[in-house]
């Protein structure tokens, strides 16, 4: 079932089909498990979530507060970018998903939870950062650092300029959120970020937002996952705390 090219190994056909009936027996192995403790009524059990880079700064405070409410739920929590978000959505690897940009090209159901707010950020001494009332066409000047091409960010802000006319010239192309604060912080340039991210780079004044009309963007978090997709007793109870607690949870913790 594997076969050796040159230094590496590979799977043969046969190997490839033996791969996929072993995942498909594993998967319903986990469903029958599942339906067992659905059966039983109890939140217990896994609860698979994929998250977007941007969202881990409030995820695990929401998943925290709700383990808290039903301790036996053994969370699973995935971080990565777009790309990989959406290729586990498409090979239904999670129970849910949480993006801000929900994909038009699979067939999904998305709810809405709380909002995710999008400024224009830089270094407290930046020009722009001592200016009121800044036009796009002057941001469209700076030095831009974005996210990888097709994250929800850079796709929102791209089409933003676009309605306008004007373009963003990337000046960097940076990995993670994480990364272009650092950058920014660095003197880099300028970026767009979620609010949600900024809370300690904000109160230590380590980072300035900038005065731009038009901004803040308001975009919603969603909460996605297949739209056949037979959630379990888990994942349903998760889905229900996010859409009627998630926003006051996320005030309580100061992310707003």
């Amino acid at each position: 079932m594997l076969e050796k090219v040159g230094n590496s190994l590979h799977t043969t056909t046969v190997g490839d089909e033996v791969y996929a009936t072993s995942k498909n027996i594993l998967s319903s192995m986990v469903a029958l498990g599942e339906s067992t403790a659905d059966l039983d009524g109890v939140v217990k059990g896994p609860l698979r979530l994929a998250v977007i880079t941007t969202a881990k700064y409030f995820m695990p405070h929401l998943l925290g507060a709700f383990i808290n409410l039903h301790p036996e739920v053994q969370p699973i929590l995935k971080v990565t970018n777009r790309s990989r978000v959406l290729e586990r959505l498409k090979a239904n690897e999670d129970d849910i998903l949480i993006m801000g940009q929900v994909p038009e090209e699979i067939s999904v159901e998305a709810h809405p939870f709380v909002d995710n707010e999008l400024v224009i950020v830089a270094d407290p001494n930046h020009p722009l950062a001592q200016r009121s009332s800044v036009s796009l066409e002057d941001l469209s000047k700076e030095r831009f650092l974005v996210r990888e091409s097709g994250s929800g960010t850079r796709l929102a802000i791209e089409r933003l300029f676009e309605e306008q006319r004007l373009k963003v010239n990337p000046y960097m192309e940076l990995g993670s959120s994480e990364a272009i604060k650092q950058a920014v912080m660095a003197g880099l340039g300028i970026s767009v970020l979620s609010r949600h991210n900024l809370r300690l780079e904000l109160a230590g004044k380590h980072i300035a937002i900038i005065d731009v009309v038009g901004f803040p963007l308001y975009y919603r978090w969603y909460a996605v996952h297949l739209k056949d997709k037979k959630l379990s007793l888990v994942s349903r109870t998760f889905l229900d705390f996010l859409l009627q607690q998630g926003k006051d949870m996320l005030q309580k913790y100061d992310f707003f």
